[in-house]
């Protein structure tokens, strides 16, 4: 039976990635070179290693649900200087959720979202 599922990333430059998401509330908990493991409580994103990536043509994404205060979040964010997708504003969705999008440095694009 399926317990959970983690979502695994590609990365380019390791200390960039790091950076980027300890600044979003990760954790790295591994690392084993071309592997990595961050943490965010419970929650795990896994990356690997794709030195050949295009950041500007990578079609990778994940959605992060968040249950708490998605403006407070947002405005988190933008005070430390990480910057927001140019059509990833934040705003109500007709699905009824209020989402957000970023970019990470390697091309993939985060988006978070809360229920309203």
């Amino acid at each position: 039976m399926i317990t959970l599922i983690i979502p695994k990333l590609p990365f380019i430059n390791k200390e960039e990635t790091l950076d980027y998401y300890s600044k979003l509330g990760f954790e790295m908990v591994a690392d084993y070179g071309d592997y990595l493991i961050a943490k965010y409580q419970e929650l795990e994103i896994h990356f690997f290693r794709f030195e050949t990536l295009q950041p500007e043509k990578s079609d990778f994404m994940i959605y992060l649900r968040i249950d708490n205060d998605v403006e407070k979040f947002y405005q988190e964010i933008q005070n430390q200087g990480i910057e927001i997708h140019p059509n990833g504003k934040l705003e109500t969705k007709p699905w009824k959720m209020k989402e957000f999008s970023l970019l990470d440095p390697n091309g993939t694009l985060l988006s978070f979202g809360a229920a309203i």
